[in-house]
């Protein structure tokens, strides 16, 4: 799996989003500008001791992505899309992209890609989810439909055994 940050602004929700990919295995694709500089403290210490074992990469913009990850499946995440994220069927190795917090993705680039838009439904009048909450909703859908693919799916007590 691919994630997918679109001009991110804030370095918590990047480190975050970050842990979140170390440990699902996913790599981490960061495009410029940045709102923060990757050697801040903040998004070390969201990713917590993990940055460093994250798969990441750095593009100066959407062109520079697009070039370099040419034919990849790419679903696009907007609160303007038609389609609830859980009527996607994410494959292996597709795209999820994410917005800036403050905007989201350009709507220049949703209206080229209207059938790989999804939403995460919301109530009321509410503009959006938190960023990283947002990414691990449609991330762990995607590895659901994808039966967990190389995941351990039991857990182990620290100082007690399970019965």
């Amino acid at each position: 799996m691919n994630i997918v940050l679109h001009e991110p602004e804030i370095a918590l929700n990047t480190g975050n989003i970050g842990r979140t990919c170390v440990a699902t295995e996913t790599r981490l694709h960061l495009i410029r500008p940045l709102g923060f500089r990757l050697s801040e403290k903040d998004i070390k210490r969201a990713g917590m001791d993990y940055w460093d074992k994250l798969d990441l990469t750095v593009y100066d913009d959407y062109d520079d992505f697009v070039k370099r990850n040419a034919g990849a499946k790419i679903y696009y995440a907007t609160t303007k899309a038609h389609k609830v994220y859980t009527e996607a069927s994410y494959e292996p190795d597709c795209f999820i992209m994410f917005g800036k917090e403050s905007a989201g993705i350009p709507e220049e680039i949703l209206v080229e890609h209207e059938e790989d838009c999804v939403r995460i439904p919301m109530w009321g009048d509410i503009r959006s989810l938190n960023l990283a909450n947002s990414v691990s909703i449609i991330l762990y859908e995607a590895l659901r439909q994808n039966g967990f693919e190389n995941m351990r799916l039991t857990g182990e007590l620290h100082r007690l055994s399970w019965k």
